[in-house]
């Protein structure tokens, strides 16, 4: 496993990633399916949370999708199975170093991994290499800085900002999500298209408040408090006061508001 990611491999964090791919499914993929026969790549698949929702939305593509972590895989398989899926198949690889020959594949799936990596155009340029002239790839990536809520204090505010700086102290980037028509264009993809996956959360909208503001962000900020603690960026008290004050936006007047962009390009 990986001792340069951010979120970590714990048991909760599993959950949190199916629990955010679950509740942003109709958002980010209804318009992600691949033709029958068609081979895609799924790159960075971690605990399979994104491959269940790949795979339901084209059941007759093969499906490879890849991992650097060994544990992930696994988890990845079981949820794969769990849902009665038969058309993915994974492997351990490395992304800056694909077991696969050039122009391998129709299509190619990148969801919340460049994110996490240090030499993301190098990444996608790995990537291109497999896939073949006229195929396609998407990305989508969330941008921790289009992040606003109500109501807001200092401490929340802090607590959110940590999340931030924990993952720059791995020298990735939590803001990628607005850089994603310049990575694309810059790893040599054309017709490039980029649309922003706007989540707005008020309580009229009970399914977001519990599988969004309290399932996916607030537990993604709650699992970097002991590096940001430990880091310095905080202190306890302050730390929880945060947490607390964020749980504010799941109340009945709590408002949350996060950007999410979901980029294409051709070879």
């Amino acid at each position: 496993m990986r001792d340069d990611y951010v979120h970590g491999y714990s048991k909760e964090e599993a959950n949190r990633l199916k629990d955010q791919a679950n509740t942003l499914a109709k958002l980010l993929h209804e318009d992600t399916k691949y033709p029958p026969g068609s081979k895609v790549l799924e790159a960075g698949c971690g605990v399979g949370a994104q491959t269940v929702m790949l795979a339901k939305n084209s059941p007759n593509a093969q499906i490879t999708s890849i991992d650097i972590s060994k544990y992930s895989i696994e988890r990845a398989k079981c949820l794969v199975e769990q849902n009665g899926l038969s058309n993915v198949e994974f492997q351990t690889a490395n992304l800056f170093n694909l077991p696969f020959e050039n122009e391998t594949f129709d299509h190619i799936f990148v969801c919340f991994v460049l994110e996490h990596l240090r030499d993301p155009v190098a990444a996608l340029k790995s990537l291109r290499r497999v896939l073949k002239n006229g195929g396609s790839i998407t990305v989508i990536e969330g941008d921790h800085g289009s992040c606003y809520f109500y109501p807001e204090s200092k401490e929340a505010v802090k607590a959110w900002e940590c999340l931030i700086e924990c993952q720059k102290h791995f020298d990735c980037n939590p803001m990628i999500g607005r850089e994603t028509y310049p990575l694309l264009m810059n790893s040599g993809f054309k017709n490039i298209q980029v649309n922003p996956k706007i989540v707005y959360v008020d309580s009229s909208k009970p399914d977001l408040v519990e599988g969004f503001n309290k399932k996916t962000i607030i537990a993604m900020v709650e699992g970097v408090k002991d590096q940001a603690i430990d880091l310095g960026l905080i202190d306890s008290e302050s730390w929880e006061k945060g947490i607390n004050d964020l749980y504010k936006t799941t109340k009945s007047d709590g408002v949350f508001f996060y950007n999410f962009f979901k980029g294409t390009g051709i070879k």
